[in-house]
């Protein structure tokens, strides 16, 4: 059996694939996915966004096994923010909420005291400026407690076939720390490993990871159906 994953996130496809192939499934990466139209990511819950992704790319490719996933953090003290726009934290608190100030602060429109990322981040990456918009905001806070959630849809030429979810509890530490991973990794602290998820090996992060814990949930109903 061949999966199609809807992702272009290199680190994401290769855990897949490694989970799969344990499985004997393969799973590749959806082709022409550069050239496909993003469907817009707009439903308020993890579940909802891969839904909309799974149904929308499986369009694209008739009769294949198509999946998609949406992942983020949750902080507790930030009212579980990022939440679903994890992967475009700093990028929505930029151009929806706030300007930049001649000096770099992040400032709110609302004159409210000013709301200061880090400044010169410009050319970092993404991952770069997400992790240190959050760091920043989480400043006040003591408590450090996070959630890493994914949750991943299987569909059929538009039709959601199979659902899972999967998370892992950590803490928040106040620096990165691991050269490996991705997102926010470097800053998910696995308490009991004391260690980062950036830290891990790759097979020992996907055994605990929360997208690991889905994509298992998922092969497991895949198993157990006829597709």
């Amino acid at each position: 059996m061949t999966l199609y994953a809807a992702t272009s996130n290199p680190g994401k496809l290769a855990e897949f694939a490694t989970c799969a192939n344990d499985a004997g499934i393969a799973v590749l990466a959806l082709p022409n996915l550069a050239t496909i139209p993003e469907p817009i990511e707009d439903a308020e819950t993890f579940q909802g966004n891969a839904d909309l992704k799974a149904r929308a790319y499986s369009l694209t490719l008739p009769n294949a096994l198509v999946f998609a996933d949406d992942s983020g953090i949750e902080l507790p003290a930030l009212h579980n923010a990022p939440g679903v726009r994890s992967a475009r934290f700093a990028d929505d608190y930029t151009s929806l909420n706030s300007v930049l100030s001649p000096e770099g602060a992040l400032l709110r429109r609302s004159g409210e005291t000013p709301v200061l990322a880090p400044a010169h981040l410009d050319g970092a990456t993404r991952d770069h400026r997400n992790n240190a918009l959050l760091l920043h905001l989480m400043q006040p806070h003591t408590d450090r407690s996070a959630r890493f959630v994914c949750t991943l849809a299987l569909a059929r030429d538009g039709e959601v076939l199979l659902r899972a979810e999967g998370t892992v509890s950590g803490e928040l530490l106040h620096t990165p720390r691991g050269a490996a991973g991705f997102g926010y990794d470097p800053l998910f602290l696995v308490p009991h490993l004391g260690r980062t998820m950036a830290e891990l090996a790759p097979e020992e992060k996907w055994q605990l990871s929360h997208r690991g814990n889905a994509f298992r949930s998922l092969l497991t109903q895949i198993h157990s159906r006829s597709l």
